[in-house]
């Protein structure tokens, strides 16, 4: 099982969106935060040229991907009636996009104890490390978010935040990148109540 820390490789990782569709919206209560903090992971992963892949639980019933969310330039947007996001679609999508496998996944979206953990699950099955964005996740109730969060810890992910996401990609202020990156990152990550975690977004980066 993979599972360690390191510096990501743009070339060798994808992000992973998972399902942030509007029937969540009045249900979920950080929805607003999650979209705010996922739509800057977002563009900067399109700033990096990550490929991303988005599900959306069967859009049918649940809708589509919230708007405010820039999705344009995903390789895919899965449908999906099983709560893992590793359906036949996205693993051939995957083949056609690295080859074989990417080294790393960046995964983020809700709900945290069900179809994030299950897709975790799947893809450390899978030998590949996974980083959960534990501020762009997000359940109904925190708890299940929070106990989630310390079983995927103890399975083996890597429980990031989006900006040390965006900074390890970025890892020098001499990437031609930087300018555009410190525009995403100087307003501030909305807090998502992580206390637990010691997690907190209120101060910011000032680059």
């Amino acid at each position: 099982m993979a599972h360690r820390l390191r510096f990501l490789n743009p070339k060798k990782t994808l992000f992973l969106l998972c399902d942030i569709q509007e029937k969540f919206r009045p249900v979920i209560p950080l929805f607003e935060g999650l979209v705010t903090n996922a739509n800057k992971l977002t563009k900067a992963g399109k700033e990096f040229e990550i490929p991303l892949i988005v599900s959306e639980q069967f859009p049918e019933k649940l809708g589509k991907t919230v708007p405010d969310l820039d999705i344009s330039h995903a390789a895919a947007i899965i449908s999906k009636t099983q709560f893992s996001m590793l359906v036949p679609e996205l693993e051939n999508k995957i083949k056609t996009i690295y080859g074989e496998k990417p080294c790393d996944v960046v995964l983020y979206g809700l709900e945290s104890h069900v179809c994030i953990e299950q897709t975790a699950i799947d893809f450390l099955s899978c030998g590949i490390n996974v980083y959960i964005v534990a501020d762009c996740c997000t359940s109904r109730l925190n708890q299940d978010r929070d106990l989630a969060l310390d079983r995927l810890r103890e399975a083996g992910c890597v429980i990031t935040t989006s900006e040390s996401i965006i900074f390890n990609l970025l890892r020098d202020k001499n990437n031609p990148k930087f300018n555009v990156i410190r525009k995403l990152v100087n307003p501030p990550s909305l807090d998502m109540q992580l206390a637990k975690y010691g997690f907190s977004s209120s101060s910011g980066s000032k680059l």
